[in-house]
């Protein structure tokens, strides 16, 4: 063992992790040696840890698919990427939802096609947008949608108050939302309770001018009602960026709905997911070298 902290970063040595471990004083090693590890693979490619690895950072803020192959253990601590890519992610959403609500996907397809495009444009301003699942990205959003003028109703487990919300609900009183809301973000983790909880029902219960913006996971969505709805006019439009499964099918119908807008998950571009994490795990090392808690600490019991 070296003197000072021993962090492997596998399966691949990202050059933006390095440098944030070696900036907090700890030094990269092999996992053989490591006290902590820095995992930015797979679930199925996770390894066998040695006894002496007391400390395990994923790079993904869903952890769904680590709970599923029984990967976290109660035997060390972990972290996930929780509010690590917030702004990137509220950044995307309410670009999907302005671009929706401005017509700006209509106008690149059909050009000056003034008319219907004119009649179909709405103002973000003065409207209520409804959050599902309001954690770091709703921190992160609230303020953007405030800053536009919009009123914000945030949904989370606890139903404790959310900053910059004028409402706040718990999610066993989220089918309350749906008619008091004029537009609605899906921001929730993908669980067994939130799967289709956008459904015919819910979809139904919107008003015909909704857009509804996913940036969460594919099956919070049942597609199939969705696209019915998006048919039959019951909603304005939606706007995704993750869909279910990815990529959607060459022939699914949501690839030529004109009031569909599809973003192929780069809410937080896998392209620079670890330049974002960075700095978050060069504070969590510099932490867990002086003994304080770290940021993102995840338990065995959570599936998300």
């Amino acid at each position: 063992m070296t003197s000072t902290l021993p962090v492997a970063i596998e399966p691949d040595h990202d050059e933006h992790l390095v440098a944030a471990v070696e900036s907090a004083g700890a030094q990269v090693v092999d996992l053989d040696e490591a006290r902590a590890l820095v995992w930015i693979g797979t679930p199925s490619e996770f390894p066998e840890l040695p006894d002496h690895v007391e400390w395990v950072a994923l790079k993904t803020a869903g952890i769904e698919d680590f709970v599923s192959a029984g990967v976290i253990d109660d035997r060390r601590i972990w972290t996930n990427a929780s509010g690590f890519y917030a702004e990137n992610v509220a950044e995307h959403a309410l670009a999907l939802l302005l671009a929706g609500l401005r017509q700006i996907n209509t106008a690149v397809l059909r050009h000056w096609d003034k008319e219907p495009i004119d009649t179909s444009v709405r103002s973000l301003h003065g409207s209520t947008v409804a959050i599902i699942g309001a954690g770091g990205i709703a921190a992160s959003l609230i303020p953007r949608l405030n800053a536009s003028g919009a009123r914000v109703i945030a949904v989370n487990r606890s139903g404790r108050a959310v900053e910059g919300a004028a409402q706040t609900l718990p999610s066993t009183r989220t089918g309350e939302v749906w008619a008091q809301t004029d537009h609605v973000v899906l921001a929730a983790p993908a669980t067994a309770e939130t799967r289709h909880l956008v459904d015919a029902d819910m979809l139904a219960a919107l008003p015909s001018h909704a857009w509804i913006v996913n940036v969460a996971r594919g099956p919070l969505v049942d597609q199939d009602a969705l696209v019915t709805a998006l048919r039959d006019g019951q909603i304005a439009g939606a706007a995704l960026d993750v869909t279910d499964p990815e990529p959607p099918d060459p022939h699914d119908p949501l690839w030529s709905l004109p009031n569909v807008i599809i973003t192929p998950h780069v809410a937080n571009p896998s392209s620079g997911l670890t330049r974002t994490m960075a700095p978050f795990l060069g504070e969590n090392v510099r932490r867990f070298i002086a003994g304080e808690t770290l940021l993102s600490v995840i338990g065995p019991d959570r599936d998300y």
